[in-house]
């Protein structure tokens, strides 16, 4: 049985990725500041970021090691502090695995890494069937300054000779968490929120086909370097609103607009990420052979709104 280390694994894609990967017979090693009660198919480890420790026996052990931990970027306003603990989090954590595969005897075979569609900046293009690709350039802001670090810090584990994938993720929609839920919130009193204008692009991803594309990394040799995590079809903050208030109510419901300024006031600096559009390609993994559950919108809509009898279930 071959043995997966992921960090961030009690994370909403980290709790979904651990499930699919017992389910397909793999063995995972979960690595948290506080040791838990091991169960069926995981088993967990310490590891102190600020210490760079980590419990040998988890890199012995490893197979694979899957790369997850981060503070959240949407957790909290972006105060200096915050931005610091948010590029902190990401570099320090990647540096520390790479300590730990120098030094610590290991049979690792590949690393699989989260990055984010952050690198890029807003849209040069109105074409909605053009979007970024992995080699385009970073984008000179905050997102894109700690991807670059991000990728920068882990990517010395391929001169180690271990074979290293990274995921630029976009927005991950998961009834269990993150941006999806929010946009759900409103949608309890029948009101479908559109941020800003909604012209925005979306650049989203089913939790489901993120999983299966951690793992089809990890399985497939012939995979390496950056892709692009996102579904095939990106939609506009407006369209994706609107379609959820239809598939949960039909035509009743009502239609509000946020203005970006009062976005601005409440959420600060994270207010021209709501607000950015940017389209990005998932030519690159498509090509790979790699093959999408949910490629439209309509089909993880479907998937994450179906089984629901009342949005308050998942909202």
């Amino acid at each position: 049985m071959q043995q997966v280390l992921m960090t961030g694994g009690t994370g909403t894609i980290g709790t979904a990725l651990t499930k699919e990967l017992i389910a397909r017979g793999f063995q995972v090693m979960i690595v948290s500041r506080s040791k838990k009660e091991s169960g069926i198919g995981v088993s967990y480890y310490t590891w102190n970021i600020d210490r760079m420790e980590i419990e040998n026996e988890a890199i012995q052990k490893a197979d694979f090691i899957i790369h997850l931990a981060g503070a959240g970027v949407a957790d909290k306003r972006w105060t200096a502090g915050r931005k610091k603990e948010i590029l902190r989090s990401r570099v320090q954590s990647c540096q520390l695995l790479v300590q730990a595969l120098e030094t610590i005897p290991n049979k690792v075979k590949a690393v699989v890494s989260a990055s984010a569609i952050g690198w890029y900046g807003p849209d040069t293009t109105n074409d909605p069937e053009k979007g970024f690709i992995e080699t385009d350039p970073v984008y000179p802001d905050f997102l894109g300054d700690t991807c670059k670090q991000w990728e920068a810090a882990i990517q010395p584990v391929a001169g180690l000779g271990k074979r290293l994938v990274i995921l630029r993720t976009g927005i991950v929609l998961s009834k269990k968490g993150g941006a999806f839920k929010e946009f759900l919130q409103p949608l309890k009193y029948r009101i479908a929120t559109v941020l800003g204008t909604g012209t925005q692009w979306i650049s989203w991803i089913h939790i489901r086909d993120l999983c299966n594309q951690y793992i089809y990394a990890i399985e497939n040799e012939n995979i390496s370097g950056i892709y692009n995590a996102v579904a095939p079809h990106p939609i506009t903050n407006k369209a994706l609103i609107y379609k959820m208030a239809t598939f949960l109510f039909g035509n009743k419901y009502i239609r509000l607009f946020v203005p970006g300024f009062i976005l601005k006031c409440v959420l600060g600096e994270m207010s021209i990420e709501v607000l950015k559009s940017t389209k990005v390609s998932a030519d690159k993994i498509l090509q790979s052979g790699f093959t999408f559950l949910f490629p439209s919108i309509d089909m993880a809509l479907h998937d994450l709104l179906d089984t629901t009898n009342h949005v308050s279930d998942v909202a």
